[in-house]
């Protein structure tokens, strides 16, 4: 017995190498360039450009994540169920990465439809995209806590592929803008939210996509899952997995109620400085702000080192909650004042950037948990969850964005909205994010328990497993 616990503390972590870190990291470029234009810009394509009703938009986002809601856990138990001799990540990353990003061209180009047809060719192409990115996004980041079962390690090795997210991010969000209206004056188009800007900017983002995950692809390695004996995990047992693990159910409702408030702030942003501001273009300095989230996530690992994660997440959500303080203030005081929206934006993502990291943490340790409590490391289907609560984030927030400027009386054709459309979008923009950012803390805090000594005792106990499970004799 005690020459097998030395051997556990021998065999106790794994870690990848600087080089294949970076690599996976870089993956996370492209995805999230996609992801971020889809987030940020595809509402206003969708009501200033083939001009549709804002509240068929809302539903349409609505219905489409109610359908992936099935779509994520079932992609996850896919990926749990593959054995192949290229590993159970890699090869559905790159299926879905290359369909995607046909899928993502055509949801930016209309081919000229109107009425009845054009309403249902976006339908079809969204929830297309919706499936298509889901076969890309579970493995990605189901492949993310095999990196390494250091719980310290992780929270080093998490940031990188948030950085390259946040980067995405901010280059999309700061520069979506004027790359569209470039393109679009490139092409002679009058109207500077002509689409041929969006269809151009969207084929440049999907050959950055299917370049970064190549990259990630043959330069990270993955074990062989050829003929594993590994027990086939149904649809029944991957809904057990997600509905029975508590700890996942209270990752699921701090990380949920996190992203619908940035969401919906992201949403809103445009409509806001260009309605409320009256200056659309402070949303690239909104954007620009995202690399106060990269910041904060080079900062996570040291500031997680000297306090604990709990009041690590405090910061993570008070910040944001100062930051649209500030920003509803300026826009009475000062609405056109850029250098007071870096300040509250920079709050914003500083916060949002801890979370990051934080919740990255997180869905390890749940994967780690559900291990022990189940028996069976199910990293696909847990992490289904994680995707479906971002698109969902995005879905309610884009379901919100189009329900909620249809009943504050949002008018796309007309230049100066009402005061009443106004204060609407003002509560939207910065009251409901405040809301959410407290309860996602409050169920870190109450429900999350993950921490401490629990975590530490988790991670001894998934290593002893996997020990015995290389010397069943020992």
């Amino acid at each position: 017995m005690n020459i097998q616990n030395n051997e556990i503390q021998k065999t106790q972590y794994k870690y990848a190498s600087t080089r294949e870190k970076l690599c996976f990291g870089i993956g996370a470029i492209g995805k999230d360039a996609i992801c971020n234009l889809v987030g940020a810009f595809l509402m206003l394509y969708f009501t200033d450009t083939l001009y549709l009703a804002p509240a068929f938009v809302g539903v349409l986002f609505f219905v489409a994540r109610i359908w992936d809601a099935i779509n994520d856990p079932m992609m996850g138990m896919i990926v749990d169920n593959t054995h192949t001799k290229f590993g159970k990540f890699r090869i559905w990353l790159v299926i879905g990465t290359l369909i995607n990003s046909v899928v993502f061209i055509l949801l930016f180009h209309s081919f000229h439809l109107s009425g009845t047809s054009l309403y249902i060719y976006v339908s079809v192409m969204y929830i297309l995209y919706g499936m298509t990115y889901t076969i890309m996004d579970v493995p990605y980041w189901s492949w993310l806590p095999n990196l390494t079962n250091d719980p310290r390690e992780r929270e080093k090795v998490s940031v990188i592929p948030r950085f390259f997210a946040s980067l995405a991010g901010f280059s999309v969000s700061t520069f979506g803008l004027y790359i569209i209206n470039y393109f679009n004056r490139v092409a002679g188009e009058e109207n500077l939210y002509a689409e041929t800007g969006y269809t151009t900017f969207a084929i440049v983002i999907a050959i950055i996509f299917i370049v970064t995950i190549g990259i990630t692809v043959f330069n990270v390695k993955e074990e062989s899952t050829e003929g594993a004996s590994a027990e086939k995990t149904n649809l029944k047992q991957a809904f057990n997995v997600i509905v029975k693990n508590d700890q996942l159910l209270a990752f699921i409702g701090l990380l949920l109620t996190f992203n619908l408030c940035t969401q919906i702030a992201k949403s809103f942003a445009v409509y806001y400085f260009k309605n409320v501001c009256g200056n659309e273009y402070l949303y690239s300095i909104f954007g620009f702000a995202i690399i106060a989230e990269m910041l904060g996530l080079l900062f996570f690992p040291k500031i997680a080192a000297k306090i604990s994660r709990e009041k690590v997440y405090a910061m993570a959500c008070g910040l944001p909650i100062a930051g649209f303080i500030l920003l509803g203030a300026a826009g009475f005081i000062a609405p056109k004042n850029a250098a007071l929206v870096v300040v509250c934006c920079a709050l914003l993502f500083f916060g949002s950037g801890l979370s990051l990291g934080v919740t990255t943490c997180c869905m390890a340790d749940v994967i780690d948990y559900g291990e022990v409590k189940f028996g069976v490391r199910n990293e696909s289907v847990t992490c289904s969850a994680q995707t479906f609560l971002m698109k969902a984030a995005m879905a309610a927030a884009g379901g919100l964005t189009g329900i909620g400027l249809q009943i504050v009386g949002y008018d796309a054709k007309t230049a100066v909205q009402s005061a009443g459309t106004i204060m609407g979008i003002r509560v939207l923009m910065i009251v409901v994010p405040i809301i959410l950012a407290v309860i996602s803390f409050a169920i870190y805090k109450k429900f999350y328990t993950l921490k401490g000594e629990k975590m530490e005792e988790i991670t001894r106990k998934v290593n002893e497993m996997h020990l015995r499970k290389k010397t069943p004799n020992a």
